[in-house]
């Protein structure tokens, strides 16, 4: 009896938190001055990962900052995302990060001239050890990072720079909210 009860804590729990990101769905963007940069210190074992160029023919997300349209949470739930859909779409300063669950991949985007590289860290709910996938193709290019997340879980998606020749990472810094691996909110 008490174990039935856990789980239906357990998954009340998900649901409303899972609700929650959905309402938070809409991309931030912090758009400040590259001469506010500050340091960001990173956990120690965080494993960086170099993106790679997309597929020839994939369908990447677009790198322009997107107009804050009205979001229906409702709608959101209802409606399944399309594989190559890109979820969790965050931005900060020169960064530009998404999910897209078909296949685990991480997208990082580099919208900056700064010569610096796009970061976009991922956090998992189930304990998995953080990585962070690094764009270091250009200014206006996506890399991704092909990763195998636990279908069950969700993934946390941070984007900030990174600087190649110091090996430090930099704000300012966003987050999304968390995003369903299986793509079904």
């Amino acid at each position: 009896m008490r174990e039935n009860w856990r789980i239906k804590v357990s998954v009340v729990a998900g649901v409303s938190a899972l609700a929650f990101s959905a309402l938070m769905a809409a991309p931030a963007v912090a758009d400040e001055a590259a001469d506010s940069l500050q340091e960001v210190q990173m956990p120690a074992g965080v494993k960086i990962v170099e993106g790679l160029t997309p597929v020839a023919g994939a369908d990447a997300p677009s790198l322009e900052p997107e107009a804050d349209a009205p979001f229906s949470a409702a709608a959101a739930a209802k409606a399944a995302p399309a594989a190559n859909t890109c979820l969790g779409s965050t931005a900060a300063y020169g960064s530009k990060g998404c999910f897209q669950h078909n296949g685990d991949i991480v997208w990082a985007g580099d919208t900056q001239k700064d010569g610096m590289s796009a970061a976009v860290g991922v956090y998992t709910d189930y304990g998995r050890a953080a990585e962070v996938c690094i764009n270091k193709l250009g200014v206006n290019t996506w890399a991704t990072c092909n990763k195998d997340y636990r279908e069950t879980g969700n993934v946390r998606l941070r984007v900030f720079r990174y600087d190649g020749d110091t090996g430090k990472f930099y704000q300012p810094e966003n987050w999304s909210g968390w995003i369903p691996v299986d793509g079904k909110y």
